[in-house]
């Protein structure tokens, strides 16, 4: 609490207590840097000023400000949560921590940053950086991704809390890992907990936190259609439970291996139900992309695919946009970098 210095890392959401904008922020930051999630945060709070605003809105366009954010499953549970607020709480963030964690995609970290933060009710918070620092400086080797490490974090984060303080403790901790306790490089040197820190004592600052659980990552190939006549062209809406759900892309096939020849993608159900009635006409192939997720990776080859006009009847989940439109729609990161690319293309 000492070494803290709320100025040190100035973030808009620090110095409030609406319950509303701190949510705000700890939902964009979930898995996100605060420089790529500031920017999101701002054009939230302008577009949407209060959580019945952000409530009221269209689903496509707070997903089209989400774009590029990534974790999409955290914009529709931000759209559920705020309806829940408005249905169920008059539009009044709740503010007991039980209350609070019933809103959807709030869980315990999110839930106890806001009664802190908001509130000043005695929750302690546990992030990445509070495991790293509690794991060093208690000299913690349970695993951290195991049950009985989250148990004995948690029990420390809450025994150690500054129940006067809890918001500014809270921030401080936090503070503290992002800047002196950091994973590779800790600033030993000037660190205030140095004297009593048990890995800096022992020598395992580069050992602790323990991790034991290793992504195996899941490769996807996906090819997608970008099919365009008459200065239009076609898309569909990812409804499915699967990545990207609520985003908008070309046609898709996806294949079990990448294919030494797109040419034998014309015998696809989706190649066949499209193509059905106009000859496919030229057929160009991009760059191969590439898009890490947490438990997948990625390959995507577009085809760029100019009949002399579109399918006069799609399939119900297909419909025709103008070209200078398309921009409206939220997509996926790895279909703006094929939007935003210039290479030549292969003719096929």
């Amino acid at each position: 609490m000492g070494w803290y210095d709320p100025t040190a890392r100035p973030m808009p959401w620090k110095a409030i207590k609406d319950p509303y904008k701190i949510w705000l922020s700890e939902i964009i930051l979930q898995q996100t840097r605060v420089v790529q999630g500031l920017p999101y945060y701002e054009k939230f709070v302008e577009a949407f000023p209060t959580i019945s605003e952000l409530a009221a809105a269209d689903d496509d366009v707070i997903m089209k400000l989400w774009e590029g954010l990534g974790y999409y499953s955290r914009a529709r549970n931000m759209m559920t949560a705020a309806r829940q607020v408005v249905q169920d709480y008059d539009g009044r963030f709740p503010d007991t921590y039980t209350d609070i964690l019933s809103l959807k995609g709030v869980g315990p970290y999110t839930a106890s940053a806001i009664a802190s933060f908001a509130y000043e009710l005695p929750r302690a918070v546990v992030d990445g950086n509070v495991y790293r620092v509690l794991a060093r400086f208690f000299g913690i080797d349970t695993p951290i991704d195991s049950t009985a490490g989250k148990k004995q974090v948690a029990k420390l984060a809450q025994d150690c809390l500054d129940v006067e303080q809890p918001g500014r403790y809270n921030q401080a901790i936090m503070d503290f890992g992002a800047s002196i306790c950091t994973p590779r490089q800790p600033d030993c040197k000037h660190c205030p907990l140095q004297e009593k820190c048990q890995a800096y004592l022992q020598n395992t600052i580069q050992l602790l936190p323990v991790k034991v659980k290793k992504l195996k990552k899941r490769i996807r190939f996906f090819y997608f259609l970008d099919i365009q006549a008459a200065n239009h062209t076609i898309l569909q809406k990812r409804i499915h439970k699967d990545i990207w759900q609520s985003l908008y892309q070309f046609p898709l096939i996806e294949t079990e291996k990448p294919l030494v020849k797109v040419h034998s993608l014309k015998d696809t159900p989706v190649w066949q139900e499209l193509f059905s009635d106009i000859g496919p006409g030229i057929v160009s192939q991009s760059q191969s992309f590439e898009q890490t997720l947490t438990h997948q990776k990625i390959k995507a080859v577009f085809l760029k695919i100019e009949p002399q006009e579109l399918p006069k009847t799609l399939p119900d989940t297909y419909f025709c946009v103008p070209l200078p439109e398309i921009n409206q729609y939220a997509f996926p990161k790895i279909i703006d970098w094929y939007l935003r690319d210039n290479s030549l293309y292969l003719n096929l």
